[in-house]
């Protein structure tokens, strides 16, 4: 077998005979009519003109001897054959097909449509045209890239090679499409809320910082899909925003969790909770539809169904009913006790932190779907307290296979309660806390202006590595890769 060395060396010397017949191997434009896909779907019709036509793309296979090959051309939405003749083509141009053509070239052929002779759709080629010459081959067909680390570095071979992945992406862009579609069909307007924030609000997670030489001032890369920026919308008379785009979290890697995402956030003034949970399941069971034309799943050991009206779980009940502790009246070292007895690591002995992490124990226990309500003031610095215990907030979380997929709630819009609320989210940072919330003073006063009642919600593109059943990295178009030393 040859080496990746002696392989680029003989295509090399392809390249060199190609620009010493004055070929140019590397064209701007080559003969294409259209897709390879629009002749397929109109295969016979094309037949019927019988007239030449033109198709390119890479080529994916080459077989054959003597006087006919077959080379298998893709040009990303579909592939077809073309039967390449020494007869129709001519000494001169089979010679030098076969002599400089490899599989990985992208090539035009023109000639006519026609059935080969075990019924395959083809193109009987009297033209080729070297569209772009490949100096390294292509992986294997049948084993493509094994490799994860090359697998994520050469990312656009593992599209090339592997069909489902490259159809994965294709479904997340209909996802967020269909997303997209259902927002503004219900009213919504679409948003771009600032990336580069001075205080990061909006989420507990520690944030990318950078600098802004021009103001020389530290920045940092926002961790939620503008939150903040859409309520003051809000208060600027705008009814109903939302806005997709990437969020950036300066956090560890899991197949759930990744550096950098898309995300949707959504706010409704004059919308409550209650409503926002009706509003948000009919999204999701609208855009599970038509990305993946099905409503039930499995992924991560759990099964669930989207169809229905979904249950809601009261979050201090849950740890209760699992852990037998009371989350709103439990004492720090209580609920470290328990962590210690369970075998849950956690970090940080603040309230806030206990709790939260006793939550997720409990979570992963839950296939859902289901809201989890009564979510404790505490760990919810931007939602209202609900007036009949202001321990608890209007706020929801769907959980579906142990893990939470949206977060919204009926927004804190008392100025007061907000800077009280921030005060103590400062404390936690000044106390080490690296997720606790940044606080934003001139939020503060914004909500002094007055903000009307809004609900607001947001998921991210988890929710559809869920869906998928892949890991959330797997459908990242290109990862992030340390640099090879």
């Amino acid at each position: 077998m040859s080496s990746l060395e002696e392989i680029r060396e003989g295509r090399l010397q392809k390249l060199e005979k190609l620009k010493s017949l004055g070929i140019n191997p590397y064209p701007a434009k080559v003969p294409r009519d259209f897709p390879i896909s629009f002749l397929k779907t109109n295969f016979d019709e094309q037949v019927k003109k019988a007239s030449e036509i033109s198709v390119a793309g890479r080529v994916m296979a080459l077989r054959g001897q003597g006087a006919i090959l077959f080379a298998v051309l893709f040009d990303g939405t579909e592939k077809i054959q073309a039967i390449i003749k020494k007869d129709v083509l001519g000494d001169e141009n089979f010679s030098l097909f076969t002599d400089t053509v490899d599989v990985g070239d992208f090539i035009s052929v023109t000639g006519l449509p026609a059935l080969s002779k075990t019924g395959e759709q083809s193109v009987i080629a009297n033209l080729w045209t070297m569209a772009s010459k490949s100096l390294l081959p292509l992986p294997e067909k049948w084993h493509g890239l094994v490799d994860v680390d090359e697998r994520y570095r050469k990312r656009y071979l593992d599209f090339l090679m592997n069909d489902e992945l490259r159809d994965l992406i294709v479904k997340k862009a209909k996802f967020w499409d269909a997303t997209r579609e259902f927002m503004k069909n219900n009213g919504f307007l679409e948003v771009e809320t600032p990336t580069l924030e001075v205080t990061t609000g909006g989420a507990e997670a520690t944030p990318f910082k950078t600098h802004h030489n021009d103001y020389n001032l530290d920045v940092y890369l926002r961790i939620s899909v503008g939150e903040l920026w859409q309520k003051r919308l809000m208060a600027g008379g705008f009814p109903k925003t939302f806005e997709i785009g990437r969020v950036y979290r300066n956090e560890g890697s899991s197949p759930d969790h990744t550096q950098e995402f898309t995300g949707l956030e959504f706010y409704a003034s004059f919308m409550d909770y209650t409503e926002g949970i009706g509003f948000t399941e009919e999204l999701i069971q609208n855009v599970a539809k038509k990305t993946f034309g099905k409503l039930d799943f499995s992924t991560r050991g759990h099964s669930f169904s989207l169809d229905g009206k979904w249950q809601k779980i009261s979050y201090p009940e849950i740890v209760k009913e699992k852990t037998g502790i009371d989350v709103l009246s439990a004492s720090s070292k209580e609920m470290e006790d328990k962590l210690k007895e369970l075998g849950v690591k956690y970090e940080g002995n603040n309230k806030e932190r206990l709790t939260d992490t006793l939550w997720k124990y409990c979570r992963k226990q839950i296939s859902g779907p289901a809201w989890l309500v009564d979510v404790p003031k505490l760990v919810s610095p931007l939602s209202k307290s609900k007036p009949e215990n202001p321990l608890v907030t209007e706020r929801v979380q769907l959980i579906l296979a142990g893990s939470e997929m949206t977060n919204g709630f009926s927004e804190l819009n008392d100025p007061i309660d907000q800077r009280e609320r921030f005060e103590i989210q400062k404390k936690l940072i000044e106390g080490g806390d690296k997720e606790a919330m940044m606080p934003d003073w001139e939020f503060v006063e914004m909500l002094e202006y007055g903000m009307p009642p809004t609900f607001g919600q947001a998921y991210g593109d988890r929710l559809f590595a869920f869906l998928a059943d892949k890991p959330l990295r797997e459908l990242q178009t290109f990862p992030l890769m340390r640099p090879r030393e």
